[in-house]
């Protein structure tokens, strides 16, 4: 940091890895092979964009921050064509085209955006077959809840549909500078099923939009919500065995697909 400039940006939640020795655990998450082709998302000060371009075919490296470009520039050099740099906003970056293909996303990811990234990682890279991920504790319990808890929500149901999920670690504080004042943990998913269509995606949604509600209340109030939907939906949650009240936080990821094929 010091030899490049470097001040971390709260504004873009930046907690720079800064200990080796938390590298191994990552990788033996990930499972890294010689032929893989890995996306880490927040290259940071590089640490772990060069612990991964050693060990890979190629490494996609995503910053946003500009200002880290030189300090990225020297970890990535010594690997040429082995490893690209792009900085840019994860968000707006379209995963899909990259080259080579991703078959691995890797990466410390800022907090502001950790799951918003590994949706769309799910969404967009259906080869990825793992994502390892260091998040907000909260973040990854999270993606990891199981239906009737009280932080079960749309995005454990996204996740959850693509992937089996784990909290496989609590990481320490003191791996990241500066110190977060949350607590961190490592998440794995292991692709199981392709992303879901937008039918399925969309009922998600508007089914989480009214926690306290019935799920079929809650579809009904939905903007392009059909008039007859209230009644089609307490019809095709008895035909998958739930209550016709049942509210969504109820319900499996597996519940959600049964229920969107009967209300096609």
């Amino acid at each position: 940091m010091r030899e490049f400039g470097i001040r971390p940006n709260r504004e873009l939640g930046q907690n720079f890895l800064v200990d080796d020795n938390i590298l191994e655990v990552i990788g033996r998450a990930a499972e890294l092979r010689p032929d893989d082709v890995v996306l880490e998302v927040g290259g940071g000060l590089g640490v772990l964009s060069e612990y991964l371009a050693e060990r890979v075919a190629h490494t996609h490296v995503v910053e946003v921050d500009h200002g880290l470009e030189p300090a990225l520039l020297d970890a990535l050099e010594p690997f040429g064509e082995r490893a690209s740099l792009y900085l840019e906003d994860a968000v707006e970056l379209d995963f899909a085209s990259l080259r080579p293909p991703v078959n691995k996303v890797v990466a410390n990811l800022p907090y502001g955006v950790a799951a918003t990234v590994i949706l769309k990682a799910l969404e967009e890279l259906p080869g990825a077959t793992l994502i390892v991920a260091m998040v907000q504790r909260e973040v990854g319990e999270r993606l990891a809840a199981v239906p009737g808890s009280k932080i079960y929500g749309a995005t454990s149901v996204l996740a959850q549909l693509s992937a089996q999920v784990k909290v496989v670690r609590k990481i320490s504080a003191g791996v990241f500078h500066p110190v977060p004042n949350v607590e961190s943990a490592l998440v794995v998913l292991r692709r199981i099923s392709p992303p879901p269509d937008r039918a399925l995606v969309r009922l998600v949604h508007e089914a989480f939009a009214h926690r306290r509600k019935a799920l079929a209340g809650s579809l009904a109030l939905a903007p392009d919500g059909e008039p007859a939907i209230r009644e089609r939906a307490r019809d095709a949650l008895e035909q998958i065995g739930q209550p016709a009240d049942a509210r969504a936080e109820r319900l499996s990821p597996q519940d959600f697909a049964a229920l969107e094929e009967l209300l096609r």
